[in-house]
């Protein structure tokens, strides 16, 4: 039989099996109803798989996907005493895919999804720094070579669809999920999220990237609200990361739960059919959000309905949703057709053949777990000391000096605690791995410093900053599900009136404020009138004009991962550089919102009676414990034609200098701005920047480039083109201003 032909494209075997395949076992290959976690027990040193796992494969005569096999967390109940580690793993892998293959009729594997939005979900996960802190490191390079470390465990665990966050843009830092954002810029995003793609597949590992799209333009910025916007304000910010992704070799592209101007994602086909498969030139499987089709009832009425409007919309595979296993009679009963149905199936079927999982059903080699070490593995704490953001420090407060300072209290709730600094979608973490932040500035401070502490935000803490040379405030927020938390049938949290939670999924603010027991910790300790570090470890950003008044220094980390603690304390006394840049705005108060910097031209942002007129902190901001000059600008042309900017991009070229007495990181980014054209251009746009290590008195040559493609604009036809007219430049790094000119862009 020709789908047995291993001499065949994956695309001919799959169109020949489907030949084969009965409507039943079609609709069972788009379903991915079950929780992989609950498909098996562990009865001491052996796993049994469930009834419900063994029902639902023979219902559908096999199974097209299995999500979660391998996810541990308090949603999933699933820890290092109950869940799938070392050998279990393997024998749970081989386990699950044997019962698969046996109850179909052609053998057909199943396709393994799994978590990896900031590493994989799993027991003894590779874990990484939330996005929005890579997004900070402005480091794509080694955001790929990160998630190449995940995209290998997880091919050693037989994952064949990593679910990565690398498509939300954050434009309302209210939203829960801010933390899955690389940032607010769609340039900066569009960066990250074709590194994370890269870093996966480079693997061998098929990257499902989400969410598609708008997640971060939610109303009040309320999880899963409507995004409020045109067209226009679509393809500029929230498409592009999506695009990128594509370019990038993504296999996969999640719906995200969101509805567009009315229109459900899930049940949009101009986003996931004109615009994904026809102007991306996306070919491969879109899948749903978790149970977002079943969400859809209110549009339809009924379930069966609900899953024809999603498959018929440009669904190929649902997510424990149950409208999608009804599907054999939406055809029944005409509201798909047979071509609909296949066209999804074939996705699927291709998938699989492309992945040789028919030739290789099984895991055969031991997992070593040693291989994906922190310690063999660097790029977690790479990123965890090059993503945090100096924003103040005033007298050079920082760095610390081991021989000037003899003592630091090191107090606050984000202190001593591991899950703290880890964010959401985050597993069980094994005893003695990681480091917290008191464990990594106990480590960096040296014999010379004493280190005190005290627990919780009360007036032994207060105390003991004032026995102290120096206090070190760690304040912030938390998605650590491992404090409690109560969970909805997606796994997102509840809000309840004690959720340990204030960020993470579910978890939406309405004020952006540190909880009151932080603030009145941090007032008792500025009352002090002692030298005060802040250290902030956040999942989002956070309105503290206070703190920002009265903190003599300010470094703010977005959650740094379970390395992010030693990486705080190499910077804290001098070891490391802060290197990081804004990825995103910080607001005064969440009355001024929006606050992201790339506001249109036609109004003046944040320009309020009662409020400053500018954010706490702006998009690029950054500060260094050395000095950069730049110097030798030269713009290769000063006026361009549309039709010359095809094949000549215009290129600034510059040197950077560390003029400083320490080694550190210069990160220049480069800015337009159009000042005319046929339709409102943004105050300010990103469109290019790189990062450049740096000894003291070493320089680096430069070259920043506009091609076509960085000048285009969506004109007033909805065409994406190049228009004539003026254009301001601008060089920017850490917040300055470097360099400004003008290119003029001519018809002819």
């Amino acid at each position: 039989m020709k789908y047995q032909d291993t001499e065949l494209s994956a695309e001919e075997r799959a169109r020949d099996l489907l030949s084969r395949l009965t409507v039943r076992e079609k609709a069972g290959q788009l379903n991915q109803r079950l929780f992989g976690f609950s498909c098996y027990r562990r009865n001491g040193g052996t796993v049994v798989l469930t009834e419900e796992f063994q029902k639902e494969v023979e219902r559908w005569g096999g199974l097209g996907l299995l999500y979660g096999l391998y996810r541990a967390d308090p949603w999933s109940g699933r820890g290092y005493e109950t869940g799938l580690d070392g050998t279990l793993a393997l024998s749970a892998y081989n386990a699950v895919q044997k019962y698969v293959t046996s109850r179909s009729r052609f053998g057909i594997p199943a396709l393994m999804s799994s978590e990896c939005p900031h590493g994989h979900q799993a027991l003894d996960g590779y874990l990484l720094p939330v996005a929005l802190a890579m997004g900070a490191s402005f480091d794509p390079e080694l955001v790929r070579t990160a998630f190449a470390v995940c995209g290998a465990q997880m091919k050693a665990l037989g994952v064949d669809l990593a679910l990565v966050s690398v498509l939300d843009v954050l434009r309302d830092p209210r939203w829960g999920r801010s933390e899955e954002c690389f940032g607010e810029d769609p340039v900066l995003c569009s960066r990250m999220a074709e590194a994370a793609v890269r870093g996966i597949r480079g693997q061998g590992i098929a990257a499902v990237a989400k969410h598609f799209c708008a997640q971060g333009e939610g109303t009040g910025g309320v999880n899963a609200s409507a995004a409020r916007i045109g067209e226009r304000e679509l393809r500029e910010i929230h498409i592009p990361p999506a695009a990128a992704a594509c370019r990038a070799g993504a296999a996969g592209i999640m719906a995200a739960y969101n509805e567009i101007d009315g229109l459900p994602c899930h049940a949009n086909p101009h986003l996931l059919k004109d615009i994904l498969r026809g102007e991306l030139h996306f070919d491969g499987l879109v899948m749903a959000d978790g149970k977002a089709v079943d969400r859809l009832d209110q549009l339809t009425g009924n379930p069966e309905d609900s899953g024809a409007l999603a498959l018929r919309s440009g669904v190929d595979a649902g997510l424990w949703d149950d409208c999608f296993s009804l599907l054999d009679r939406a055809l029944e009963d005409g509201k798909i057709t047979m071509e609909e149905l296949d066209a999804a199936v074939l996705r699927v079927l291709k998938l699989k053949f492309s992945r040789g999982l028919f030739e290789k059903p099984y895991l055969e080699k031991p997992l070593d777990l040693d291989r994906f070490s922190y310690q063999k593995n660097s790029e977690s704490l790479e990123l965890a000391r090059r993503s945090p953001v100096l924003l103040k420090n005033r007298g050079s407060l920082l760095p610390l000096g081991r021989n000037s300072v003899s003592s630091v209290a090191v107090i606050g709730p984000n202190a001593d605690s591991l899950y703290r600094q880890c964010g959401d979608y985050t597993p069980p973490i094994r005893p003695g791995t990681g480091t917290t932040v008191l464990e990594g500035i106990r480590r960096a401070a040296g014999k010379n410093v004493r280190v005190e502490t005290a627990p919780g935000c009360g007036k032994e803490a207060v105390e003991a900053a004032g026995r102290a040379d120096v206090a070190i405030l760690v304040l912030g927020g938390s998605s650590s599900r491992f404090e409690g938390a109560e969970f909805d049938s997606n796994g997102a949290a509840v809000h309840a009136e004690r959720l340990p939670m204030d960020c993470g999924e579910g978890v939406d603010s309405a004020t952006l404020s540190l909880s009151a027991e932080q603030t009145v910790l941090a007032r008792a300790v500025f009352a002090l009138g002692k030298p005060t570090v802040t250290v902030l470890v956040a999942g989002r950003p956070y309105a503290i004009p206070e703190i920002v008044d009265r903190t003599d220094a300010l470094l703010y980390a977005f959650y740094p991962g379970p390395m992010g603690g030693q990486a705080l304390g190499e910077i804290l006394f001098g070891d490391v550089c802060p290197s990081g840049r804004l990825p995103v705005s910080i607001p005064r108060s969440a009355g001024q919102l929006p606050v992201y910097y790339n506001y249109k031209s036609s109004y003046d942002a944040m320009c309020y009676c009662d409020e400053t007129h500018r954010p706490l902190f702006p998009f690029g901001f950054g500060l260094s414990y050395t000095e950069f000059q730049y110097s030798g600008f030269h713009l290769s042309s000063a006026s361009v034609s549309v039709e010359g900017l095809k094949s000549h991009p215009v290129v600034l070229k510059f040197t950077v200098q560390n003029t400083g007495d320490r080694e550190g990181w210069a990160v220049p980014s480069f800015y337009i701005h159009g000042l005319g054209g046929s339709v409102v251009r943004r105050k300010k746009e990103l469109r290019a920047f790189e990062k450049h290590f740096l000894r003291p008195g070493e320089s680096a040559s430069v070259c920043l480039a506009l091609n076509a493609g960085k000048l285009a604009v969506w004109d007033a036809n909805m065409c994406f083109t190049v228009e004539p007219g003026p254009v301001a430049l601008s060089l920017e790094d850490g917040g300055k201003q470097l360099w400004k000119g003008t290119l003029k862009i001519q018809s002819a």
